[in-house]
């Protein structure tokens, strides 16, 4: 069950598919933040605090890995793993698709929901986004 596939433009992404858990979420962002993790680093990490076993934590890195979502390598007798997507592109999928579903002649509802979000985390995030929208108005990335 391949959730990213490779496409000409890059990975494509079929949003139905991705249901990540919590423990996927979390086995993921530690991967973000440590790079190559062993299922036995990563349980560190993640497991331990939660009280799962190793095997937990190995069977939500398989599913990740089949979901298109890891890397892994062999090593010795055992699979290293590593992000496959970075976190921005992940997101950035994820609401690309969600926008996708809609009729154009719907996107400004589109982002009038995306404001409203932004909104509700407060006024610091609304300028962060008009500082955001203003480099990229003036042809800079972020």
């Amino acid at each position: 069950m391949a959730i990213l596939e490779q496409c000409d433009g890059g990975p494509m992404l079929r949003v139905p598919e991705l249901a990540l858990g919590d423990l996927e979420r979390d086995v993921l962002d530690a991967l973000w933040k440590n790079g190559e993790l062993s299922p036995v680093s990563v349980h560190q990490l993640v497991g331990e605090p939660r009280n799962v076993s190793v095997n937990t934590v190995a069977s939500a890195l398989k599913r990740l890995h089949q979901k298109g979502l890891l890397h892994r390598e062999k090593v010795s007798h055992s699979y290293v793993y590593s992000p496959a997507i970075s976190r921005a592109d992940l997101q950035k999928l994820l609401i690309g698709e969600i926008a996708n579903q809609f009729d154009d002649q719907y996107s400004s509802s589109f982002f009038a929901a995306f404001l409203d979000l932004a909104e509700e985390q407060g006024e610091d995030s609304l300028r962060m986004l008009e500082e955001m929208i203003a480099q990229r108005l003036e042809g800079g990335e972020e």
